[in-house]
């Protein structure tokens, strides 16, 4: 293209990441066993997603969802991507958690290498878990869930207000835990 002096008329969008120093790292213990059974509450993967409305606004959604039951366990709307969104997030689901038992896997995003993100998996005996740096795939399933709520719900409409991008999430999230068809659910569909 260059010799021919040709160029792109249209460019993908690019952008700038921006590193940060990770206060607290882990291993990856998970280490993508996607394919073993999972009692509830053992495995759960985590991260937070950014949704816009109106002119420019944007949205943070943190969730957690429980791999071995495939459900969202707790999640956390927020205007503001902060700590306290994950802490809030968390906090949900305090009582549930296993001591020793449950894992949560991550990235590494700032939220979850923080010093108050160590100190709530601490607090909770918690294992935490890490993906390694740049591989998504080690995160699949959270990552999964993010294009299908994207997709079946998002990317259908245009969302003017917080608290209507709110309220979709919300009955969403009701319908993907309770009626969304999966092969998970063992109803007689061959593989």
């Amino acid at each position: 293209m260059k010799l021919a002096g040709l160029k792109a008329v249209i460019r993908r969008k690019r952008y700038a990441y921006k590193p940060h120093k990770p206060a607290h790292v882990v291993e990856n213990i998970l280490n993508r066993e996607f394919r073993k059974a999972y009692q509830p509450m053992t495995v759960l993967l985590t991260d937070v997603t950014e949704f816009k409305y109106g002119q420019q606004s944007k949205a943070y959604l943190s969730a957690i969802l429980d791999y071995g039951e495939n459900k969202i366990v707790a999640y956390q709307l927020s205007k503001a991507n902060n700590n306290a969104l994950v802490r809030d997030t968390v906090s949900q689901i305090k009582d549930q958690l296993i001591p020793s038992k449950t894992l949560l896997h991550s990235d590494r995003g700032f939220q979850y290498t923080s010093h108050g993100f160590k100190k709530i998996v601490a607090e909770n005996r918690l294992i935490q878990s890490m993906s390694r740096v740049g591989k998504c795939i080690d995160n699949g399933p959270m990552e999964n869930f993010w294009g299908i709520i994207k997709e079946e719900m998002y990317r259908l409409k245009t969302y003017q207000s917080f608290e209507e991008l709110e309220q979709d999430i919300k009955q969403y999230i009701a319908f993907y835990n309770t009626r969304r068809v999966t092969l998970k659910m063992g109803l007689g569909i061959p593989a």
